[in-house]
């Protein structure tokens, strides 16, 4: 079911484009980051390709346009994450009966959630297989939405913004987006698990210092 899901909307996205441009964009995200369907590099892809690209706007438009993608990914991730605040562990459970995920797959996240915290939802958002399953253990252990919102944002900007750019320069052969963001998997995940201890550090390091004291 979920693959004929897929299918369609790839088979049909040229239309919802031609026809309502990036609020077609904007829906299409919020729906693929609620429920994980539809790749990210797909959409934003040939958007970059045909709703910047060919139109002939200046590269620079991948910067803007970035920000209305980044909303829509936010969007989707906030409904997940209340549905899984609202309804815990059984809304969960439902969750992944419907879209049929594996329940692994969000006991791993959890695991890394409880480990890194706010640093997974930022850095997780830009690692395929991760990036939209983080609102469900975000949810449940009701972070402060106001943090869950602002971190995934910017999480979400990054992503898109890459993915309009790769669009954006692969133009008609946007399909091999697919490709390198597999490849480069691996790559991002150690740069996403590098940004997490760089920030623990830092906090750390900052916790540690003690204030001089002045003496005169």
């Amino acid at each position: 079911m979920l693959v004929q899901i897929e299918e369609f909307i790839i088979n049909n996205l040229q239309l919802i484009f031609d026809q309502i441009g990036w609020l077609g964009v904007t829906a299409l995200l919020v729906f693929e980051n609620a429920t994980g369907i539809t790749p990210s590099e797909i959409i934003l892809g040939l958007a970059g390709w045909m709703l910047i690209e060919a139109h002939g706007i200046p590269f620079t438009g991948v910067f803007l346009w970035g920000l209305v993608a980044a909303f829509g990914s936010t969007l989707g991730s906030s409904l997940t994450y209340w549905a899984a605040r609202a309804g815990g562990r059984p809304m969960v459970e439902k969750i992944l009966r419907w879209f049929r995920i594996d329940a692994q797959q969000i006991q791993r996240v959890e695991s890394l959630f409880q480990k890194w915290g706010l640093g997974f939802v930022l850095f997780g958002r830009m690692v395929p297989g991760v990036r939209t399953l983080i609102n469900i253990p975000a949810g449940m252990t009701r972070m402060p939405f106001w943090r869950f919102v602002l971190y995934t944002f910017i999480g979400a900007y990054l992503w898109c913004t890459l993915l309009l750019s790769l669009g954006y320069f692969l133009g008609h052969e946007w399909w091999l987006i697919s490709e390198y963001i597999n490849l480069a998997a691996p790559w991002l995940l150690a740069a996403a698990a590098l940004g997490l201890v760089i920030a623990i550090a830092w906090r750390w390091s900052k916790k540690q210092r003690v204030p001089s004291l002045n003496l005169d």
